[in-house]
């Protein structure tokens, strides 16, 4: 049975890809391309983000094939679904820097970044555009759709449907996001090896994992290289945590990780497994967002980048918990132990996609295409639930209405995938239980 189509005005579309690479971001591109060009449309792929769409002009620069897009063609999209990389390459160029409300979207200034995107768009006859990237690439996307709403009547319109994306699989309005087993997978192997080499050398490796704001990448990669304690936001209790004065917070206190707090949580987990099983080695995997909660003091010093957010990778948090749970360790016992800090995460990004995230990543493709040509839909996320079928979200649903902030997706404490992880590690809720040897301070 044919199926109607309602798009049949979208004969250009562009696609746009933002934010950090991520495993079958070929499979996406190349399957959403291939099913307008198959249907007798043209597909504009735009070079690095929004990088040269917002800096658009007219007169003085306007946007060239080969340079700043590519128009596609079947050849180029045929057996690429398990290449690495982004096929059109990715920036974090923010268009939307500076509105933080309903009123900015008023404000000429703070939305000529915007204009200057929607203006490439007209001019490149772009009739819909495929956003695929992370929260902050779907904040972009419903802040373009909040600005075509202002603007006349009888202004071009520009369909967007958004595809999540992040290896951090932190998304609200679907499971899993494409790459984010590939990532798990290719971080848990490398666990695996350092696993092999601490047992070796009767020693310890701390290994931080990419997860700025929620624990499922940490959380995988533990649970499939067999961590033996994993630590995610989701995890800083009042047992990790202590508060300082920061007259920007709620009640002028901010909670913040208590680094000495984890050090001894980590040492008493040496010292319970070696007094208990009398196993010497072990690896810890933390989250990369733990770094976010240090004391302002170590916090306010480094950069941002266009988005506000901080660059975690230059704190080194599992080298800087390694070095304290060293010292903690020599204090409480009088002895030396060898702990290293890794950190892992950049070199899943372009590693081959594993099968789930192609089909994955091939069927939201598809889903644009559907969403856009079968649908004529406007500000909607793709998503798929139970096998990989199709569900098409309103931004509205997955968008704060007030701060127009997308809300991250937390890992639930005390829900199954959080209880597997504490079954599978060794039973640290158990150390409260565990009557330790002679204990020295220095």
């Amino acid at each position: 049975m044919k199926t109607e189509k309602k798009g049949h005005r979208h004969r250009r579309v562009g696609i746009v890809f933002a934010g950090g690479p991520a495993p079958a971001a070929n499979a996406v591109i190349s399957a959403a391309a291939i099913s307008f060009l198959e249907d007798g449309r043209e597909v504009v792929g735009f070079f690095h983000g929004y990088s040269n769409l917002q800096d658009y002009h007219p007169v003085s620069r306007r946007l060239l094939p080969d340079k700043h897009y590519r128009m596609f063609d079947e050849k180029d999209l045929r057996g690429i679904r398990n290449s690495r990389g982004v096929l059109i390459g990715t920036a974090r160029a923010n268009p939307g820097k500076g509105i933080d409300s309903r009123d900015d979207l008023d404000n000429a200034k703070k939305t000529s970044r915007l204009s200057n995107v929607y203006n490439a768009l007209v001019d490149l006859e772009i009739d819909a555009l495929i956003s695929i990237g992370g929260d902050d690439t779907l904040k972009t996307a419903n802040f373009l759709c909040e600005y075509q709403a202002r603007l006349p009547e009888d202004a071009r319109r520009v369909n967007v449907v958004h595809i999540p994306k992040t290896i951090d699989n932190d998304y609200r309005g679907i499971d899993f996001t494409f790459g984010f087993f590939t990532a798990v997978d290719v971080m848990a192997k490398e666990l695996q090896n350092l696993r092999a080499d601490c047992i070796a050398t009767s020693s310890y490796f701390i290994v931080e994992t990419m997860g700025r704001k929620a624990g499922w990448l940490t959380y995988g990669v533990g649970i499939a290289g067999e961590a033996n304690l994993i630590i995610g936001l989701e995890d800083v209790d009042a047992s990790l945590s202590t508060e300082e004065d920061d007259p920007k917070a709620p009640g002028g206190k901010r909670t913040c990780l208590d680094v000495m707090k984890l050090a001894d949580r980590i040492v008493d987990l040496i010292r319970m497994r070696e007094e208990r099983s009398q196993k010497h080695y072990g690896t810890i995997v933390l989250a990369e967002g733990l770094a976010e909660l240090l004391p302002k003091n170590i916090v306010d010093t480094l950069p941002r980048d266009e988005h506000g957010h901080i660059g975690l990778g230059r704190i080194d948090l599992g080298k800087l918990m390694a070095r304290l749970v060293q010292d903690r360790h020599e204090a409480r016992t009088g002895r030396k132990k060898k702990v290293t800090g890794v950190q892992l995460g950049y070199e899943s990004r372009c590693a081959p996609p594993h099968a789930f995230d192609v089909m994955l990543g091939s069927q939201l493709g598809i889903g644009a295409f559907r969403a856009l040509v079968e649908e004529d839909l406007h500000a909607h996320m793709v998503s798929v639930s139970g096998q990989l079928d199709l569900q098409f979200i309103p931004f509205t649903e997955i968008i704060n209405q007030t701060s127009l902030r997308t809300e991250v997706r937390f890992i639930e404490p005390g829900s199954d995938f959080h209880r597997l992880a504490r079954f599978l590690e060794t039973r640290t809720d158990r150390i409260a239980d565990w009557t330790p040897g002679p204990r020295r301070e220095s």
